[in-house]
């Protein structure tokens, strides 16, 4: 792959392992976590792309924590909006090409089957609305080289995540209560990292158009659905998983009821999309419960 990557937020979960894709590759990458790169600095990106000339910038920092951004919307749009804006005015300066890792949550989470690429939006919670911004902040100012990647239900491990939090619960809990009310698909950070790097060297050869993809696994289950998938690959009882409603864990941001994404935009780029959740879940497994039982 031809010139360098510049890797937003690195020490978060699908940084590390974009990272360590780009590097088995022998991608020139720099990787500044978010004390080394504010991304709300016009002078620090600016500084950075001049310093480091990338051809590819994948904005990977984000505020994540969806609850609370309700009482901190502010600060999220910082990060999450007013960050994304202040990259995309650097790429256009400088040439390079930026990729925007978003989320589901710009959607309502009310469909009934796969959200097309180019779907309405409509956020229901602060995060959402701030993730939105970020990519309308960079579509807008990037038509040409500007990427929306939207991925959800990720899970790795280098970092906390659901998938984690269940291989521990299954060696502490007799049982498990778990939503069954929400469907998505769980993706994994390295599969998502190999799709960006595939996207990345479609976008610099000319064969991959700017705008926004789904970045998530095939298929789709349930919070509980995927519980008692960990628990077979456990060989555990799935059975000890029960199921139970969104209403028995509210809390401040509502979650999607429904998080499928299509993936048909990845043909005009040439490029497969990830593959059944199922088969990643199970090639992942090792090093998931080596990280979470070590």
């Amino acid at each position: 792959m031809s010139g360098s990557w510049l890797v937003t937020g690195a020490g978060g979960m699908l940084a590390k392992d974009l990272v360590a894709r780009l590097a088995g590759e022998g991608t020139p990458t720099v990787a500044p976590d978010r004390t080394a790169l504010d991304i709300t600095d016009p002078a620090a990106v600016t500084a950075a792309l001049a310093a480091h000339r990338p051809s590819v910038v994948v904005n990977c920092a984000a505020w994540t924590a969806v609850d609370d951004a309700e009482s901190e919307e502010d600060r999220a749009l910082a990060v999450n909006g007013t960050g994304p804006r202040v990259l995309a005015e650097a790429c256009r300066e400088s040439g390079a090409v930026l990729f925007q890792v978003s989320t589901d949550y710009v959607f309502a989470g009310d469909a009934t089957e796969p959200y097309p690429e180019d779907a309405p939006v409509a956020p229901r919670s602060a995060y959402g609305r701030t993730k939105l911004a970020g990519e309308r902040a960079v579509l807008d100012t990037l038509p040409e080289r500007g990427y929306v990647i939207r991925t959800a239900w990720l899970y790795g491990a280098g970092g906390a995540n659901f998938v984690r939090t269940m291989i521990k619960l299954e060696g502490v809990k007799d049982t498990l209560d778990v939503v069954d009310d929400q469907r998505g698909q769980p993706t994994w950070t390295v599969d998502l990292a190999d799709l960006l790097v595939r996207l990345g060297a479609g976008a610099l050869a000319g064969t991959a158009p700017a705008g926004v993809y789904h970045g998530t696994s095939g298929g789709a289950t349930t919070w509980f659905g995927l519980t008692r998938e960990i628990f077979r690959l456990l060989d555990a009882d799935p059975d000890r998983v029960r199921p139970t409603t969104s209403e028995a864990f509210v809390r401040p941001a509502p979650r999607p009821a429904y998080s499928v994404l299509g993936h048909d935009r990845w043909a005009a780029a040439g490029i497969e999309p990830v593959r059944d959740w199922r088969l990643a879940l199970g090639e992942a497994f090792p090093s998931l419960v080596a990280t979470e039982r070590s």
